[in-house]
């Protein structure tokens, strides 16, 4: 190790150093403070010119367009000659708008000068990204929005100035009218006020699009310039603010003018400086040496001397010594007293020491003795003394033989008390071995817990936290060996039912047996998991042998396990079936998606079970593609409701025998942004799984009263209209308040019920809407009526005012006499019951006739009228002339 050794010429030498780097230091920093002052002062100077030609320029274009804005707010109908008259004049000056546009109602109508911008016209802010938002914001604030700098749509960078323009409304109010916007070309602004000066002795970013000041975004210059402690300073805007950021060209770290000037004064002063201190501290030198050797050796000597004597008073080790040729025994205070002797009892001999050793030891240390003796070397051992009280004493012994100067062979030992480390190790192995057998249950405690955690407590399958490690390692297969994977999600079919019949104690055994069924089917590598109540998923590993026929590998094992899972399974004298539906997904991409894996097996599961359950299906594109137009389906229904695309249509409905109209039905269409007109099913479906089939009810029986009201004061009386209103909506506890509220005129409106609403396992909230809607006046009819499941009880327990008999019993009446008779069976059930019998898919007026003869009261078909919207059947009842069937 290198010693470094401080003489006084070092000294003094280094205390000359020291003042002058320091005085050095200082000068250099006050050079430099005072050049950094000078440069932001020079910053400061530049950027305030700047700033208050930008702020200037600004203002003076904005001002400019003021007045324009408040001409045309007091000529809101002004003409193009007039605009561009008005337009020119402002443009005519120093000014750097490019254009001006007017967008009454948001939409650009005129433009100045129109050469150029002639693309402008027609353009719709709210259908603009970039230009909506700050449009829309002048309109709602009534103040002026400055924007930019944006891409212009004739080309190039620009501010645009939006000014909202309100006029009087003739109510002694005003109205919104539209926007003036005026284009601020960019680069000419920047030109103007100065920025693109190339003599300019700063470099300059401002920050701040749109007006928002230090929060908005950098639009000029480097950006890295706001991040380098920039000269700062703000441009007040009429909408907002800028924040130009300066520093000089080249940066700050510039050296000072007078720098080297400076270093080369310090230097020389160094010099002289240094110079006499190394010649004074050469003569301190050779003062000091001979003071220190003396005190070295003085130290020495007293050290040695300390030190043998804290050996001795400090060790706590007994000194013996032996003449082999006398047998005399010489032992200091210490060792008597180890062996349990008085301090100072006179001589001792062989007979002293061997009556002391403990008689287990003895043997032991006399052969150990015997051989170091006979090899010459030093004897070093460790026994046991027994003494006269009864203690057991631990001592360590060390030996080494010696001849005097009369060449008598002499042994010098030293004996010391280790009892305590010997108890101390004896203690510690007893902690380690209590520690060993703590740690051991520790760990299978540990092995326990980290077992229940990742299984479930009832299969003792996997739980879906060990899915998740699963997937996890998978990943990290896919990424490194290429593995690849399938997943098969389960759920089990009729579960529930065994549950809720037989107790939870039945359903529980039923999951056991499914577990040992999917166990027992698995390939060596799979790993199967219980992830829910009735749910598991099977994670399959796919060989490269099996890649290009892994469907039929899947469909196999998913078809082996739906066929075992049917099986009959006894349960305490029952026989329980039940059966499972299967997605399943595979990772054959280039990437791994675990995620995205586990949805997409969802999904194909949600398939199966739609399909029938008790079966398998697969992920595919079909699929995809079904999901991804469902998605943007439902979106679409989301949005329509939003913007109320969802109107009535009206399918008239005639007297069988007179032919003239008793009312409609009211059909919901669709008005698709496609600008198709889309019929219930091609959006009812989806509209279902929305929960929003209510809705759209309620929307349509709103049209059909305002429809209503509108005919009749137009002279069209329509006795009713009939609206459909689905299952989940009768069960709603909110629909009668919402009845009430729309004073609906008692028997114009009937609810038409589709026959598959279960009518005889209806609940009490169901009965207790049902009546309350006859309270109001409300008719009810059951409408697809021979297709369901409606008995004679649920009529009679219902009492509907009507039956609508379904155009696929209507249809072959035709040509089927057995047909016709079950039609003439059903419209004699409603009138020996009182209720009256609508026919619907009447399409030609040979069914007329036959349904008239066979009884019934109404008709509804092509035969008539397809279904129309408001205004045309308005038209149609305006002009319909009553005719016999023939």
């Amino acid at each position: 190790m290198l010693r470094l050794t401080w003489k006084p010429t070092s000294v003094l030498a280094l205390l000359a150093i020291i003042v002058v780097v320091t005085a050095w230091l200082f000068a250099e920093f006050q050079t430099y403070r005072l050049h950094q002052e000078r440069l932001r002062s020079d910053v400061l100077s530049h950027v305030s010119l700047l700033r208050a030609k930008l702020e200037g320029n600004v203002n003076k274009n904005l001002e400019l367009v003021r007045g324009f804005v408040a001409t045309l707010a007091t000529e809101p109908e002004m003409t193009q000659e007039r605009f561009s008259e008005l337009a020119d004049n402002l443009l005519a000056g120093r000014s750097q708008i490019r254009n001006i546009a007017v967008a009454p109602d948001l939409v650009v109508t005129m433009v100045h000068p129109l050469e150029g911008n002639r693309q402008v016209i027609g353009l719709d802010y709210r259908n603009n990204l970039a230009q909506r938002e700050a449009a829309l914001r002048a309109r709602e604030t009534g103040e002026l929005v400055l924007a930019g700098p944006v891409e212009l749509v004739q080309g190039g960078l620009g501010f645009i100035a939006r000014f909202p323009v309100f006029v009087d409304d003739g109510a002694g109010g005003e109205r919104f009218w539209g926007i003036v916007s005026a284009v601020i070309e960019a680069e000419k602004l920047y030109r103007d006020s100065g920025l693109l000066d190339e003599d300019l002795p700063v470099e300059v970013a401002i920050i701040g699009r749109d007006g928002k000041g230090n929060i908005g975004d950098h639009f000029f210059g480097p950006a890295e310039i706001a991040r380098d402690n920039p000269v700062m300073a703000d441009v007040v805007l009429p909408a907002g603010s800028w924040t130009i950021a300066a520093r000089p060209n080249g940066g700050w770290d510039q050296t000072p003018p007078n720098a080297w000037t400076l270093r080369l004064v310090m230097l020389a002063g160094g010099i002289l400086l240094l110079i006499p201190a190394l010649a004074v501290g050469q003569l301190i030198e050779e003062r000091l040496k001979n003071v220190d050797e003396l005190r070295r050796r003085e130290m020495e000597l007293e050290g040695l001397s300390r030190r043998l004597s804290l050996a001795l008073d400090s060790s706590q080790i007994g000194v013996w010594e032996l003449n082999t040729e006398t047998n005399e025994l010489i032992w200091d205070g210490r060792v008597n007293q180890l062996y349990g002797y008085p301090p100072d009892n006179g001589p001792r001999d062989y007979t002293h020491w061997e009556r002391a050793i403990h008689p287990d030891d003895l043997q032991r240390v006399l052969r150990d003795a015997e051989r170091a003796n006979l090899a010459g070397d030093a004897f070093q051992t460790q026994y046991r003394l027994l003494l006269p009280n009864g203690e057991i004493r631990h001592l360590r012994e060390s030996a080494k033989a010696y001849s005097d100067r009369n060449g008598a062979i002499r042994i010098v030992g030293v004996n010391w008390d280790v009892t305590a480390d010997v108890t101390l190790a004896e203690s510690l192995k007893r902690a380690n071995m209590m520690t060993e057998a703590r740690n051991s249950e520790l760990r299978a405690a540990k092995e326990r817990i980290e077992f229940n955690s990742l299984h479930d407590s009832l299969t003792g399958l996997p739980n879906r936290r060990y899915v998740d490690e699963m997937l996890a390692e998978h990943i990290a297969k896919f990424e490194t060996e290429g593995e690849r994977a399938a997943l098969l999600h389960l759920d089990l079919d009729r579960f529930k039912q065994i549950n809720d019949t037989l107790g939870h104690a039945a359903g529980d055994a039923m999951l056991v047996h499914a577990a040992r069924v999917l166990k027992a089917n698995l390939r060596h590598g799979d790993f199967v998991a219980r992830v829910g109540g009735d749910e598991f998923i099977v994670l399959c590993k796919i060989e490269p042998p099996d890649r290009d026929r892994w469907d039929d590998v899947l469909a196999s094992l998913a078809d082996r396990i739906i066929e075992e899972m049917h099986q009959p399974v006894l349960y305490q004298g029952h026989e329980c079936r039940f059966g499972v539906s299967i997605g399943i997904a595979c990772d054959l991409d280039q990437v791994a998606d675990p995620r995205r894996l586990l949805v997409n097996a969802d999904l194909a599961l949600y398939r199966a079970k739609s399909r029938g359950r008790n079966r398998y299906q697969f992920f595919n594109d079909a699929l995809q593609a079904e999901i991804v137009t469902t998605k943007r389906t439902a979106d679409d229904i989301l949005s329509g409701l939003e913007r109320n695309e969802f109107v009535a249509y009206y399918q008239p409905q005639f007297d069988a025998t007179t032919h003239a109209i008793i009312g409609v039905e009211a059909l919901a269409r669709w008005k698709h942004p496609s600008s198709q007109l889309l019929l219930p099913g091609d959006f009812m479906k989806i509209a279902e799984e929305l929960n929003v089939v209510a809705t759209i009810d309620r929307m349509i029986l709103e049209q059909s009263l305002d429809d209503m009201k509108k005919w009749a004061r137009e002279g069209i009386n329509v006795p009713k209209a009939s609206v459909n209103v689905s299952a989940r909506r009768l069960h709603d506890e909110e629909l009668i308040r919402g009845l009430r509220d729309l004073s609906i005129r008692p028997g114009s409106i009937s609810f038409e019920l589709v026959e598959s609403i279960f009518l005889d396992e209806n609940d009490d909230q169901f009965t207790w809407n049902v009546d309350q809607i006859k309270a109001l006046g409300i008719d009810i009819e059951i409408d697809d009526f021979g297709t369901g499941y409606a008995s004679i009880v649920s009529l009679l327990k219902l009492k509907p005012k009507r039956l609508k008999i379904d155009r696929q019993l209507v249809t072959p009446i035709l040509t089927s006499p057995t047909q016709r008779h079950l039609v003439g069976s059903i419209i004699d059930i409603g009138k020996s019951l009182g209720i009256e019998v609508m026919a619907e898919g009447v399409e030609t007026m040979e069914h007329a006739r036959v349904l008239k003869s066979l009884g019934c009261t109404g008709l509804q078909g092509h035969a008539f009228a397809p279904a129309l919207s408001a205004a045309d059947f308005k038209e149609f009842a305006r002009g319909r002339k009553v005719r016999a069937a023939s």
